[in-house]
């Protein structure tokens, strides 16, 4: 994986506040900032705040971040956008009193789904996402632990995509987010372990 330089992308939905300290990324997000298009809650918000770069096929982005939320709906990760009514969240979202891994395919509506990760508060979590052919494939991990898949997702493989670290505060005020890294290279090989 080859290191992405912060400077490189550019922000949708630039936040009130990014700045570079000791090579991290910082990001305070806007109170209300989220993405989500109709399901079950009938709003559509495209407020996100991500900074992307090119996510063509047969690439994946890899992005890390202190998952330090404690507040519901407080969320980072990987967002992969196609258009206002096309993308992919996939990341840490604090909801309901606990840390969750989460993901969010939208394809003019949202879906969701969460997988409890207690064990994470306060920890560095890094989000994979693989573009290849038809699917993005969605792992999560912990320092060194192993990849654990999180989400296997539809793409259409001649859309133009574009991917970079995300983060939103759906519910408060004075959310900041440390963005440890953010790295591009060659997709996963496979699905499953061998």
């Amino acid at each position: 994986m080859q290191r992405v330089d912060w400077r490189q992308g550019w922000w949708l939905n630039r936040p009130p506040s990014a700045g570079i300290e000791r090579g991290r990324l910082k990001v305070r997000a806007t109170a209300g900032s989220d993405a989500w298009r109709t399901t079950s809650y009938g709003f559509v918000r495209d407020s996100a705040h991500a900074l992307l770069t090119d996510l063509p096929d047969e690439m994946a982005v890899e992005v890390a971040f202190l998952a330090d939320f404690d507040q519901q709906f407080d969320q980072a990760g990987v967002l992969v956008r196609i258009d206002e009514s096309r993308w992919t969240k996939a990341g840490v979202e604090f909801c309901d009193g606990a840390l969750q891994a989460s993901t969010v395919v939208t394809d003019n509506v949202s879906d969701w789904s969460v997988a409890p990760i207690g064990e994470w508060p306060g920890r560095e979590v890094t989000i994979r996402v693989s573009r290849s052919a038809t699917a993005l494939t969605v792992r999560v991990r912990t320092a060194d632990d192993p990849w654990r898949l999180l989400r296997l997702a539809p793409i259409d493989p001649a859309a133009i995509a574009y991917a970079g670290p995300y983060c939103c505060a759906p519910e408060r005020d004075g959310l900041t987010v440390t963005f440890t890294g953010w790295r591009v290279g060659q997709p996963d090989s496979a699905l499953h372990a061998e």
